[in-house]
């Protein structure tokens, strides 16, 4: 059976030829400018106030523009960018380690297992230098070492310290960066802010991207919105699992709703699955903790060595331990990339060495940096987060050992983005985890945030302005016939949603998507489990469309409303995760395909046939996504079978 058809190829026209160190200043010469004066009369709509959103509403309107910015939180300030933890990358090399753009750019390609574009990552890793400049121009408290120089650590994939950190708090020291900057564009009048607002649809009028159809959650009106440019900030998907790191508010709605009107999704299947995670403990949960991938630095990861030994680990002797990351890869040890130390960690539970409840669990210990660091240090770098492993667990991890395992994290797939950060819809652009264009298969960490700064700072301002050089462009109001639909169309679904008055919870449909999701489209997928997937994906969701029990009205605040909506539009993406999985047969970075490992069970690409963006085109309601390749180049890194050993 076929799950989708072929369409034609797709390419990136904007991305420069030429040297590569030198195609970033080229495009930027090369767009069109818009002069301080016709600023002030171009508009901009940015959905999403997270580092991405924030950085990118504050720097559009100190350039002149007029700018709307939403967000369905309370506070812009409360985005989920303030989650992230350990760090930001940046090639500064002041550790004097050997670091540089170019060692960057190709950690930073490798790492993604060659399934990224060569200019986009480049770019990147030139522009993580001016990140730093401006965090600490705008007074984030980076640590620092002892001559007064900012502080680095290691993290994941990389064999030098580049990672910049403000203790276990990073995203939420520079989230507050972007927000002062916000708030004083806010203050001075050229952002207007509409908070506990969410985005249920784009307006597309004569082609181009026009507009938003909003749902105030407080009141429960639905309003529109008009600029001359739509900016998607608004994160990535990882909750189609259910369980993830993810805040519960995080969703695909807008999105997948900018799909539905055209936007190609670009490697949907690609998930980040992050080994340092505390363990599921019950039924009850509905989210994971992230414990951040900086405690590799000093924690050591190890089982016992026999299946069954259920001793304290206090009670197990150093040469009845496995520090299986150190043995398997010596060279990285506990520093490779997410996802090997995710699959190898679940190796050692499947093999019966796990630990804590269900054996689904390995230590992270840092007994050995603390007789060599002293506590006080150890907790100068890492304290916040032993505070709140503490804190959820009732374990202290400065006597016994943290317990940790893998969980879904990140997703590296999302809306199809050219060079210039445009999708397949004129005027519409996509920035941070929005976006699928940086990370390839699998993201290193601390390259999130670096993703989101750099495209909210300094790449979409200097190409929204190449579009908009055309504009300002035929007025669009609330009477176009494109917007008469989309709030028609968002009714009907709210009306349906409230009609149903089944008997099964949103929140009952969604932990059954998540365990179907996890199982067979999670760290390991076969194509047997995806078919399973695939078969049952339809059934559960025409139950939910019969059965799912909406309480109250939609004249006023109600999150079983806003959770229902966004489950539902999680239910067509897990589709297409499926989808996508089923037909990459390779195995690369997060997108582990069982049938695709070498003989020691590393994964196993196939450059021949899959070095490609896979870009999804929605082909309406019941119909078979059309598939769109965009072939990916590589000039100055050679693909090669990644090995951390």
């Amino acid at each position: 059976m076929s799950y989708f058809v072929e369409g034609d190829p797709i390419a990136d026209t904007r991305a420069p030829d030429g040297p590569i160190e030198s195609r970033w200043e080229r495009r930027r010469f090369g767009a069109r400018l818009v002069n301080p004066a016709n600023k002030r009369k171009l508009s901009v709509i940015v959905v999403g106030t997270g580092l991405a959103g924030g950085s990118a509403a504050a720097t559009l309107a100190e350039l002149g523009y007029r700018v709307s910015s939403f967000c369905y939180q309370d506070s812009p300030r409360r985005a989920h960018s303030i989650a992230a933890q350990g760090g930001i990358n940046a090639a500064k090399n002041y550790r004097n380690d050997g670091d540089s753009v170019h060692r960057l750019f190709y950690d930073t390609v490798k790492g993604g297992d060659f399934r990224a574009r060569e200019s986009n990552v480049h770019r990147l890793a030139e522009i993580s230098t001016q990140i730093i400049d401006q965090c600490v121009a705008q007074g984030v408290p980076f640590a620092r070492e002892y001559g007064g120089l900012l502080d680095t650590r290691s993290f994941g994939g990389a064999q030098v310290a580049r990672t910049f950190y403000a203790r276990g708090q990073t995203g939420q020291q520079l989230l507050l960066g972007a927000y002062q900057a916000l708030s004083r564009q806010i203050h001075a009048g050229r952002v207007t802010m509409h908070p506990r607002t969410e985005m249920l649809d784009l307006i597309v009028a004569d082609g181009r991207a026009r507009g938003i159809v909003v749902r105030d959650l407080v009141s429960g009106e639905v309003s529109t919105h008009f600029a001359d440019a739509v900016v998607l900030a608004t994160g990535g998907y990882g909750n189609a699992f259910y369980l993830s790191t993810n805040a519960k508010g995080c969703n695909t709605t807008a999105i997948w709703r900018a799909h539905r009107r055209g936007a190609l999704f670009a490697n949907p299947c690609y998930t980040q699955i992050h080994p340092t995670c505390i363990p599921v403990s019950g039924d009850h949960q509905s989210k994971l903790t992230l414990m951040s991938e900086s405690l590799r630095n000093d924690g050591r990861v190890w089982v016992p060595q026999q299946a069954g030994d259920t001793r304290p680990p206090n009670e197990i002797p150093e040469d009845e331990r496995d520090y299986y990351l150190e043995r398997i890869y010596p060279s990285f040890g506990n520093l490779v990339p997410r996802d090997i130390a995710s699959r190898a960690a679940k190796n050692v539970c499947d093999a019966g060495r796990g630990v804590g409840p269900g054996g689904l669990g390995v230590y992270l210990d840092f007994a050995d940096a603390i007789r060599r660091l002293g506590r006080d240090a150890v907790s100068a770098s890492y304290g916040n987060l032993f505070e709140m492993y503490q804190r959820i667990t009732g374990e202290d991890p400065y006597s016994v050992p943290m317990r940790i395992y893998p969980a879904v994290h990140y997703t590296m797939g999302g809306l199809w983005v050219d060079y210039d950060l445009r999708s397949t819809i004129p005027g519409l652009f996509v920035i941070g985890e929005a976006n699928f264009s940086d990370h390839g298969a699998n993201r290193l960490g601390a390259s999130a945030l670096m993703q989101g700064l750099a495209d909210g700072y300094f790449v979409l301002p200097n190409t929204i302005g190449d579009y908009l050089a055309d504009g300002p462009f035929e007025t669009v109001d609330a009477e176009h016939p494109a917007a008469v639909d989309a709030v028609a169309g968002v009714k009907s679904t709210v009306d349906k949603l409230l009609s149903v008055n089944g008997t099964r919870t949103v929140d009952d449909f969604h932990r059954e998507l998540g365990r179907l999701m996890w199982d067979h489209c999670g760290m390991e997928r076969s194509e047997e489990g995806l078919r399973k997937a695939l078969d049952r994906i339809p059934e559960l969701r025409a139950e939910f469309w019969r059965e799912v029990k909406v309480p109250g009205t939609g004249e006023g605040l109600n999150q079983a409303l806003e959770k229902a909506g966004r489950v539902a539009d999680f239910f067509e993406l897990a589709e297409l995760m499926c989808v996508d999985a089923l037909h990459r047969t390779e195995s690369c970075g997060g997108h582990f395909r069982a049938e695709s490992q070498t003989p020691d069970g590393e994964a196993r690409r196939d450059d021949e046939q899959f070095s490609y963006v896979a870009a999804w085109e929605f082909a309406g309601a019941g119909q078979s996504p059309v598939l769109h390749k965009e072939n990916l180049a590589f000039d100055h890194v050679t693909p090669s079978q990644r090995s951390y050993k």
